[in-house]
C-alpha cells in the first residue's frame, strides 16, 4: 500500500471522527435543550439519593393508573389532593444546623435552624404551597408523669446575627406553638406566604424549631428532682422537610388551548396515524436521576395523507386545500404531512440538580391521535 493509499485512509478516518464528534455535540446540545425545558440545568447526577417521600409516591401512582388519565388530564393544573393549583411538586430538604445554647440542662430540649433553598423555583412558576413537616420517631417523647408536657415553637427568622462561633437570632416572629405530651406522627404546618419571599436566598433566614419541657399549666420548669433527663429522648428526632406545590402558567394555557377541539379517530390502514414508540430512559442514559416511571410509551406519527382528505385524517381546511393543489402541481406543491395534533401529558417523579425529590406534571409527552397538517 502506497502513501496515497496512507493519506486517503487517514483523511477517511479523520473525517469519520469529525462527524461522529459533530453528532456528539449535536445530541449534546440537544439533551441540554430539552433538558432546560424540564427545568433543568444539566442532568443530575444525585450523589446520595434521598427517600422519595411517601406523600410523592400516593400521587404519582394514582397519575400513573389509566383510569385516571382523563381526570389528570382536565385536571392537569391543579393537584387536587391539597386543593390548590399546581403542575410541579418539589419535596427540600432541611439544610439547616442545631444552635447549641451552652446550657444543656436547662428547660431547652432542642433548638434548631430549619432552612430550604427555593431558589431553584423557575421565574414562571406561580408558588402555591408550602407545607412544613417535622418527622419524629414512633413514640419519640414519653409522658414522665406530674402533668409534664413538651412545648414545641416555630418561629420566622427576620434578622440573623453573628458572634464569634455561636449564631443568635434576633428579630424573629412566632409562627406557631404547640403542646404535647406523647408524639406518635408528623406535624404539619402551613408555611405558603412566609416560603413565598424565599425565592430570594438574600431574603430567607430559615426557621428556628425550639422544643422544651413544660407542664400543663402552660409553665417552662425543669421538674425538680426527677431524674432521668426529660430531654434525653431528643436524638429521635428525625427530620424536617418542606413540601411546596408551584404552578407553571404556559403549560396550563397550551393544554386548555387543546382540549377545546375535538379529534375523530385514525382508520387503520397506511395512512396517518399513531405508530407506538416505547422510550426507555435508561437507553437515553436518564436512569440514575429519574425515579418513576422507567420509561412510556411515546408514540410518534406516521402515513400518508393522499388526496382527497377525509375527516378521518383529521385535516384541517387548509390541509384539505394543499393536497387538491398537490395533485394538480405534484412538483411545485408539497403533500400535507402527518403531524401530532393531540398528545396528553405524563407525570415523572425525578431528583433535580439539588438532590430535591421532585413530582412534576408534563405535558405534551405522549402522542393520542395524529392529523394532516
Amino acid at each position: 500500500m502506497g502513501p496515497g493509499s496512507t493519506t486517503v485512509g487517514f483523511a477517511a478516518g479523520l473525517l469519520c471522527a469529525l462527524v461522529a464528534a459533530a453528532l456528539g455535540l449535536e445530541g449534546s446540545r440537544q439533551e441540554r435543550l430539552l433538558l432546560q425545558s424540564l427545568g433543568l440545568s444539566a442532568k443530575p447526577s444525585p450523589k446520595f439519593p434521598a427517600p422519595v417521600p411517601p406523600v410523592l409516591w400516593k400521587i404519582f401512582q394514582k397519575r400513573a393508573r389509566p383510569s385516571s388519565a382523563a381526570s389528570a388530564l382536565d385536571h392537569a393544573c391543579r393537584v387536587e389532593e391539597f386543593n390548590v393549583p399546581g403542575n410541579i411538586i418539589r419535596v427540600f430538604a432541611d439544610q439547616g444546623n442545631f444552635v447549641h445554647s451552652g446550657e444543656p440542662d436547662t428547660w431547652l430540649c432542642l433548638e434548631k435552624r430549619l432552612y430550604f433553598n427555593l431558589s431553584v423555583l423557575e421565574e414562571g412558576e406561580q408558588l402555591t404551597m408550602a407545607q412544613l413537616e417535622i418527622q419524629f420517631s414512633h413514640n419519640s417523647y414519653h409522658p414522665s408523669g406530674c402533668g409534664q408536657v413538651f412545648e414545641l415553637r416555630l418561629y420566622h427568622a427576620l434578622q440573623l446575627s453573628l458572634r464569634g462561633t455561636s449564631s443568635h437570632l434576633y428579630n424573629q416572629k412566632l409562627l406557631a406553638a404547640q403542646s404535647f405530651a406523647q408524639l406518635r406522627k408528623s406535624l404539619l404546618f402551613n408555611l405558603t406566604e412566609v416560603a413565598k419571599g424565599w425565592r430570594n436566598p438574600s431574603k430567607n433566614l430559615g426557621l428556628i424549631l425550639e422544643i422544651s419541657v413544660g407542664s400543663s399549666n402552660g409553665t417552662l420548669a425543669w421538674p425538680p428532682g426527677r431524674p432521668p433527663n426529660p430531654c434525653a429522648s431528643i436524638n429521635s428526632f428525625l427530620s424536617t422537610s418542606l413540601l411546596v406545590v408551584s404552578l407553571n402558567q404556559q403549560q396550563c394555557k397550551a393544554s386548555r388551548k387543546r382540549r377545546s377541539s375535538y379529534y375523530a379517530p385514525v382508520t387503520p390502514s397506511n395512512l396517518c396515524k399513531p405508530r407506538r414508540l416505547y422510550i426507555s430512559f435508561s437507553d437515553v442514559g436518564w436512569e440514575n436521576w429519574i425515579i418513576a416511571p422507567q420509561g412510556y410509551m411515546a408514540n410518534y406519527c406516521l402515513g400518508e395523507c393522499p388526496f382527497p382528505l377525509t375527516a378521518e385524517l383529521n385535516s384541517t381546511n387548509h390541509a384539505i386545500l394543499q393536497t387538491m393543489v398537490h395533485s394538480l402541481d405534484p412538483e411545485g406543491t408539497p403533500q400535507p404531512c402527518c403531524v401530532p395534533v393531540r398528545l396528553s401529558p405524563i407525570s415523572i417523579l425525578y431528583y433535580d440538580n439539588s438532590d430535591n425529590v421532585v413530582l412534576r406534571h408534563y405535558e405534551d409527552m405522549v402522542v393520542d391521535e395524529c392529523g394532516c397538517r
